[in-house]
């Protein structure tokens, strides 16, 4: 009975010991310089701008902004709501191309990715989106749509942390990532 109890015991540990690092996992922080940098679609608040800070570090010469192109907003369309943003930049014109989203997956919002890359040769592609999307994201594109790829993660307190026991909203957002990730790989991946 002492054998069977310590495994339980270092059984436990493990299995908890895997949960709490679990946020961590999710998160892939590691931006190269590249030929492109898609800004993927959603976040509104927190993607952008880091889009923004690593073009203004020179990370890469050109972004793109994906754009849901059917989501409305009130009354006005995304993508001329994501127009007037990106004629307000003090960035350079013709640095900032918005790619319009059909795709309700990360998946297909790959497809809408390879459709604004065409006529340009993009060897390596920076991907920027929120934090716990980084690594399903990446693992998403490299099998969508082959290239050399890095990623940097766009942080919001609000919504996620890698301390995800410490809120309620993280817990959350955790779980399902995790769902996400796991239907990715077992699932999605191989059709």
């Amino acid at each position: 009975m002492g054998k069977f109890r310590l495994t339980l015991i270092f059984g436990g540990l493990f299995m908890a010991a895997l949960v709490a690092t679990s946020g961590r996992f999710l998160v892939v922080n590691q931006p190269r310089k590249s030929d492109v940098m898609v800004v993927l679609a959603g976040e509104t608040n927190r993607r952008p701008a880091r889009g923004l800070e690593l073009l203004d570090q020179g990370y890469a010469p050109r972004l793109i902004l994906d754009v849901p192109a059917e989501a409305r907003i009130y009354q006005w369309n995304q993508l001329e709501i994501a127009r007037k943003y990106v004629e307000g930049l003090p960035q350079q014109a013709g640095a900032i191309t918005i790619c319009p989203i059909y795709g309700h997956s990360t998946r297909d919002e790959a497809q809408d990715v390879s459709r604004c890359l065409q006529g340009a040769f993009h060897q390596r592609i920076l991907l920027v989106t929120s934090d716990f999307h980084t690594r399903r994201a990446l693992s998403i594109f490299n099998r969508a749509l082959p290239a050399d790829y890095s990623v940097a993660a766009a942080s919001d307190a609000s919504e996620f942390g890698v301390r995800w026991w410490r809120h309620r909203e993280w817990a959350k957002v955790n779980f399902e990532e995790w769902l996400k990730l796991i239907w990715w790989e077992l699932i999605d991946r191989w059709r």
